[in-house]
């Protein structure tokens, strides 16, 4: 199938790309961390220790992961009184399962002997943890302190840079770019849409350019084939 034309787009218009996107991506399970929150898990604690199980991992095993973690050990000093196998059973079958328990494990424990069993909405304390980079950290901040950061992973990252939105190479210049041109207001709503966009219609591979709701604004920016 051959890809649209440049010539045919329309100008792009973010306010109306966001507004079609959030009735698409309606049909599609929530992304973890928001669902997470959205059941009562959401503390700071349980929102980056979440983040750290979902790494490399899809969000189908991370929720679930984080669920059975926090239904045996809900705050941060159960957690930390948990055996690092423990967690390690709990969390699995999430990439990397043995050093997220470990990771997990010394967060938890550092929450509660440091900071009284509340994690600190800060991030350069939560990215001194272990397993702890810019995308959790933001992700925690907007999600739990209400803190209006942009959270860039994969989805986000290929999406707005097909789109022309932004040109970057890698998901953190993705992020100092969009919050050069990205409206403040979807810094946060940003990545709960594009995840669930980016995993059924943007996709890695051959995306689903046919269906879009975008399509007239996308300039399908590295796409040779699509359906």
């Amino acid at each position: 199938m051959g890809v649209s034309p440049r010539s045919a787009k329309r100008p792009f218009d973010i306010h109306e790309v966001i507004r079609r996107i959030r009735l698409e991506v309606k049909q599609f399970a929530d992304a973890a961390m928001f669902d997470l929150a959205d059941r009562g898990f959401s503390t700071a604690f349980h929102q980056l220790v979440a983040c750290i199980i979902s790494v490399r991992t899809l969000d189908e095993v991370s929720l679930p992961a984080a669920l059975r973690l926090f239904d045996a050990a809900p705050t941060a000093q159960k957690v930390s009184r948990l055996s690092v196998k423990k967690i390690a059973q709990l969390i699995k079958p999430a990439t990397f399962y043995e050093t997220k328990a470990l990771n997990i494990r010394e967060l938890a424990r550092r929450v509660d002997t440091e900071y009284g069993g509340k994690l600190p909405c800060d991030f350069e304390i939560m990215t001194s943890f272990r397993g702890v980079g810019p995308k959790c950290a933001n992700l925690t901040l907007g999600i739990a302190c209400g803190a209006t950061e942009i959270s860039v992973d994969v989805h986000v990252h290929r999406v707005t840079n097909r789109w022309g939105f932004v040109r970057t190479v890698a998901p953190e210049a993705t992020r100092l770019a969009l919050e050069e041109r990205l409206p403040k207001k979807y810094w946060v709503e940003i990545n709960r849409l594009l995840v669930p966009f980016g995993k059924h219609v943007c996709t890695g591979r051959l995306p689903k350019c046919s269906v879009c709701p975008v399509l007239e604004y996308c300039r399908q920016v590295g796409v040779t084939e699509h359906r």
